[in-house]
């Protein structure tokens, strides 16, 4: 039985390498993730969702049924109560980030509020498996896959075989999300706020933050995309006292990258309810990194890679990270393989190119980015 597991698990593992380098885009790989999977783990629905690896909050989903999502209570069970079952904020943390609801539970799903509250009145859903996919420590992506109730619930061997794709899929997400081909950007000017009532719906907008809810998959005066929902939701119980800051970098359709900030409005007389959103086209401070982090370096190796990209010679990077020249010399050497270049020149050519390239020709900001 061990020996057909492993085949399995080695077949879904090639099947996966292929799907990562055949999809150009992240939802579309998304969706490619959730086909495969159904086809080795069979499920009545799935939700793979991207996150933001700095904050873990969702900045992009995919369903394999469009029908009543009900997001605005899915972020409030994921963001708003952080003592329940199988979040993903716990399970990336875990060892193995991967786990059944029914048997973290003892065989008892309903001790979970999100699963007695939400999952099984709203969906039918009876059995959950949920997980973070992760890489380097940072989580770049989780899904949840759902099955009706009755006894056909997820087993500790489809668990495990989820368990040996988490950080391919990372991999792959991580990839898609930096370097996934980019269209044109839309030419959005002005500031762009929002103001989010406590029922979850549009209050007050402005003009530009109306064309980026659209361009991020929402509608106007109707529905928030799933990416601004979560932030609504973080956005309060970090009012309340979570530790997760409701800040993202989502990347839009066209390639650009916004940094998103919410924050809990009050009056004189306490607590609204109401959240405000603000979203501002992300610099180079903000989106640096991320490319950095498409290479999968090491910590050690992300620093140097950081002041390369700053301009310092090998004697500074020795001076500011305390290692000798020729650690840092074998350093770049392992940065240089990863990022497929063989040169300082080249790697700060590869960001460039990959982050710059398609915005020349932009206005630029006080801080000389492209707007």
């Amino acid at each position: 039985m061990v020996g057909g597991r492993t085949l399995r698990a080695e077949a879904l593992r090639l099947r996966l390498t292929g799907l990562i380098t055949e999809n150009g885009s992240t939802e579309g790989l998304c969706a490619a993730i959730c086909e495969l999977l159904g086809r080795a783990i069979p499920f009545d629905y799935a939700c793979l969702a991207t996150t933001d690896p700095s904050t873990g909050l969702i900045t992009g989903v995919v369903k394999t049924d469009s029908g009543d999502s009900a997001d605005e209570e899915f972020a409030r069970y994921e963001y708003g109560m952080n003592d329940d079952y199988l979040q993903f904020s716990d399970l990336v943390r875990r060892p193995v980030p991967v786990a059944v609801l029914q048997t973290e539970t003892g065989g008892q799903p309903e001790r979970s509020r999100r699963f007695r509250e939400f999952l099984r009145p709203r969906f039918s859903h009876g059995h959950e498996m949920r997980a973070a996919f992760r890489t380097g420590g940072r989580m770049w992506g989780a899904i949840g896959l759902y099955r009706s109730t009755g006894p056909g619930g997820f087993t500790q061997d489809e668990a495990d075989l989820v368990e040996t794709i988490c950080e391919l899929v990372a991999i792959g997400l991580r990839s898609s999300l930096v370097i996934g081909t980019a269209g044109t950007a839309l030419s959005i000017t002005g500031p762009a706020a929002m103001v989010i009532d406590a029922n979850n719906e549009l209050l007050s907008v402005t003009s530009a933050a109306q064309q980026r809810i659209e361009e991020l998959g929402g509608i106007h005066w109707g529905a928030l995309p799933m990416s601004l929902t979560a932030m609504t939701a973080a956005a309060r119980a970090h009012e309340l006292g979570s530790a997760v800051a409701p800040r993202s970098r989502i990347r839009t359709a066209s390639g650009q990258w916004l940094v998103v900030h919410a924050a809990a409005l009050t009056t004189a007389n306490g607590r609204t309810g109401d959240v405000v959103i603000t979203l501002e086209i992300a610099g180079a401070p903000e989106i640096v990194p991320l490319v950095v982090a498409s290479f999968g370096l090491t910590n050690r190796e992300e620093d140097v890679a950081s002041l390369v990209l700053q301009g310092v010679d090998t004697a500074g990077i020795s001076r500011s990270l305390y290692l000798s020249p020729y650690t840092v010399q074998d350093h770049l050497k392992s940065i240089f393989a990863k990022a497929g270049v063989g040169s300082r020149r080249e790697l700060t050519a590869k960001v460039f190119f990959e982050q710059y390239a398609p915005r020349i020709g932009s206005a630029r900001g006080p801080d000389g980015w492209f707007r």
